[in-house]
């Protein structure tokens, strides 16, 4: 009974890490904290929860069918977490000029979508698993929040580094040079681009769900 509440307990950690961590994120550059050392410790305090709930994250849903510990409260409150901590991420990462509040309604529109398609299935008894598309994009989002938070984490040195420094490609003699925040945004859309095709991908082959059948 006990190891079967164990990915329940890291469902509820990872939501109270992800508020800890925003209100952290929030106050790291507050003009009143003028102690280097104080801020460092805020952000790296801040940083590892958000590692910390990334990694719990893959964890519950590993220890959930490793040792069939599901539950009702598991179904409702994993994906929540989920979306509550992409969510919060994108903010903080908006809020420190790391990503374009574009990327970021793309991303969490799609994600309410699909849970709203998933709640839908589940009404019909029909289960909806992530596809190859849905772990990609997951996997790609992953990659971005961890370089985003690495560039927040180096404080205004690393944003600005992400936004100013350039990449150097050499090719004998010829040598091109890209500022790395127009790789950045590249990174980015192709995220875009991954995240609404396999949430198009569900509503395509979910059809039958919201769809009268003279129209699927």
């Amino acid at each position: 009974m006990q190891m079967k509440q164990i990915p329940n307990i890291l469902t509820v950690s990872r939501i109270l890490s992800i508020v800890v961590f925003v209100i952290l994120a929030t106050l790291a550059d507050r003009p009143y904290f003028q102690d280097k050392t104080y801020i460092f410790t805020i952000r790296l305090v801040a940083y590892l929860l958000a590692v910390l709930a990334a990694i719990t994250d893959l964890l519950d849903g590993y220890l959930a069918r490793r040792y069939n510990a599901t539950s009702d409260f598991g179904a409702l409150m994993d994906p929540l977490a989920d979306k509550i901590f992409v969510t919060a991420a994108m903010l903080m990462a908006i809020e420190y000029r790391l990503m374009p509040a574009i990327v970021a309604f793309a991303v969490l529109a799609r994600e309410f979508m699909v849970t709203g398609l998933r709640t839908l299935a589940a009404k019909k008894q029909v289960v909806i698993s992530a596809d190859r598309w849905g772990k990609l994009k997951t996997t790609l989002q992953m990659i971005m929040l961890g370089i985003a938070g690495l560039a927040w984490f180096n404080g205004t040195d690393g944003i600005e580094y992400l936004r100013q420094a350039h990449l150097y490609i050499s090719i004998d003699a010829f040598r091109l040079g890209i500022r790395i925040w127009y790789v950045w945004l590249g990174f980015l859309w192709i995220i875009v681009l991954v995240t609404v095709l396999s949430g198009a991908g569900y509503f395509i082959r979910y059809r039958s769900l919201f769809l009268p059948e003279k129209k699927r």
